[in-house]
């Protein structure tokens, strides 16, 4: 059976870029501007609190684990921030990707792994799109074992390392999401797989993207009247069905014409549409390029 939560995290191509332990003394607070990067953190002792984008604060604990998948303002602090109008010095660099924030007179009482990776597809922020705007775990043995290894082995220089800690991310960003299921989760992916009836669905659609569907039969596999599926869809996963169904083929039509996987009719084809010419009309409405140009530049740009 077709994972579409495995799929999608693994058409992301997650690689680790960026990973620190922090030394927290309080009181301390530090604010970071991202660019849509995708954040984590993970506390191993003591806690602090984390606010992402104008949401309300979080408090973190040791054992917690938070992935922000597009992350564009973070701020942190200890569990008891400091005064209003008092700042923090920057973090002071300890070695071996270790750093310390606070008064340096202060005893540490938190440790934090905090880490950036990125996601090397192109279609990044469609996929993004589909997950949870904040994932926070708490309390899963799984991940901080999991977390443990990504920081052993990014201080480690061994062979390989790049192709262990994209495996390792890969399967840290899953066992994040799928700890997320039937929880209180924004739109997106995971909510739907939460929702047994439209998880049948959406499994529908990964393993046969080349049926074609319509929103009658999509809601007859998930046992659903049009309407009632329909509505609930939108409101699960943020998009409608058939969004959703073309967001996914062209996915995977990007991801064979970057792999130069077939000719245009056999793409087409393996995406569900009938021919070559209604594919690239619909790929270059999406995409703003014709498929095989699409390709063409890709191909360059992995050359280059």
């Amino acid at each position: 059976m077709i994972d579409p939560l495995a799929e999608v995290v693994t058409l992301l191509q997650p690689a680790a870029r960026l990973s620190k332990i922090v030394q927290g003394a309080s009181p301390w607070s530090i604010n970071r501007s991202e660019a849509g990067q995708p954040f984590y953190c993970a506390v191993l002792e003591g806690g602090c609190r984390i606010a992402i984008d104008g949401y309300e604060p979080i408090e973190l604990l040791s054992g917690d684990f938070v992935l922000i998948p597009a992350a564009y303002g973070v701020a942190m602090c200890s569990l008891e921030p400091p005064a209003p109008g008092v700042t923090t010095s920057d973090p002071i660099a300890l070695g071996n990707g270790e750093y310390r924030i606070g008064a340096l007179d202060s005893p540490v009482d938190a440790r934090m792994l905090a880490g950036h990776c990125s996601f090397g597809s192109p279609d990044a922020s469609l996929l993004v799109s589909l997950l949870p705007q904040i994932v926070h775990v708490r309390g899963e043995q799984r991940l901080a074992t999991l977390v443990e290894l990504v920081r052993e082995e990014s201080r480690e220089q061994r062979p390989a390392r790049e192709v262990v800690l994209a495996r390792l991310l890969e399967v840290l960003l899953i066992e994040a999401l799928r700890s997320m299921a039937g929880t209180n989760a924004s739109p997106g992916l995971v909510r739907g797989l939460s929702d047994d009836r439209l998880a049948i669905a959406i499994r529908g659609m990964h393993e046969n993207p080349t049926r074609a569907w319509t929103v009658a039969e999509l809601a007859k596999e998930a046992a659903l009247s049009r309407s009632t599926f329909f509505e609930r869809f939108n409101r699960a996963v943020g998009v409608a069905p058939m969004e959703y169904l073309l967001a996914w083929r062209m996915a995977l039509a990007k991801d064979l014409l970057r792999r130069n996987g077939g000719r245009v009719a056999e793409i087409a084809q393996r995406v569900g549409y009938s021919s070559a010419s209604t594919f690239s009309v619909a790929f270059t409405r999406h995409v703003g390029r014709p498929p095989t140009q699409y390709a063409r530049e890709e191909q360059l740009h992995a050359d280059g």
